[in-house]
């Protein structure tokens, strides 16, 4: 249809072509967000921590398939966690 899906980013702006094995750790780092938001639900902390845990890999995955989404989402995530920190067990 003509649009890269998770082409045109920097990945392939510095000569990083987007490949299987780049695709699939973006789909563990997806993977495990979706389990820390399941803790988080449930009111476990330790969801939280892996949460907290998870930005810096998912944020280079959003830089490098330059996904506009992400930051906006993490930035609003991130103050949810800390607003019911004390209420996470």
């Amino acid at each position: 249809m003509g649009f890269p899906a998770y082409g045109r980013g920097p990945f392939e702006h510095y000569g990083l072509p987007t490949t299987v094995p780049l695709l699939v750790g973006f789909l563990v780092v997806c993977l495990l967000e979706c389990l820390a938001g399941g803790l988080v639900w449930r009111g476990k902390r330790r969801g939280a921590i892996l949460a907290l845990l998870l930005l810096p890999a998912g944020a280079v995955y959003w830089w490098g398939f330059a996904l506009p989404f992400g930051p906006i989402l993490a930035l609003a995530r991130t103050q949810l966690i800390v607003q019911r920190w004390d209420s996470l067990r």
